[in-house]
């Protein structure tokens, strides 16, 4: 068992992955055996990530505020604290906060083997998040 008693510093989602303001906090990064990577990110009003899928898909757990998702071809649904979501593996995504609120998630994932994480797409336009 490893117990982290030294935060890591929070930084800032690069721009190429979320229009708007977002920040991240690392919980877990893969480390010996394990490939699992835990992240809280928190949402700046009307910020989201662009589309976006993982390998072995992906948990969201919304900790506070309200925010939104959509796979590809489906409609934009609203998180609200409690709520889960379960990406399947491949699914092309995006999630982010309402336009007037902040939203913080738990993003779980699993990193593949050659180190992959993700696979990024296009950015979400404002009509689209806005649907």
């Amino acid at each position: 068992m490893h117990l982290s008693t030294t935060p890591r510093p929070t930084t800032a989602a690069p721009p190429e992955w979320v229009t708007g303001a977002a920040w991240v906090d690392e919980l877990a990064a893969p480390e010996g055996l394990s490939r699992v990577r835990v992240d809280s990110v928190h949402f700046a009003p009307g910020a989201r990530t662009a589309w976006h899928r993982h390998p072995f898909g992906q948990v969201l757990h919304v900790t506070e505020g309200t925010g939104r998702v959509q796979s590809r071809g489906g409609a934009v649904r609203t998180l609200r604290p409690g709520d889960t979501v379960r990406v399947a593996p491949g699914e092309w995504h995006w999630h982010g906060a309402a336009p007037d609120t902040f939203m913080t998630h738990l993003a779980v994932q699993e990193v593949a083997d050659d180190g992959t994480e993700a696979e990024l797409g296009a950015h979400v336009t404002d009509s689209a998040y806005l649907a």
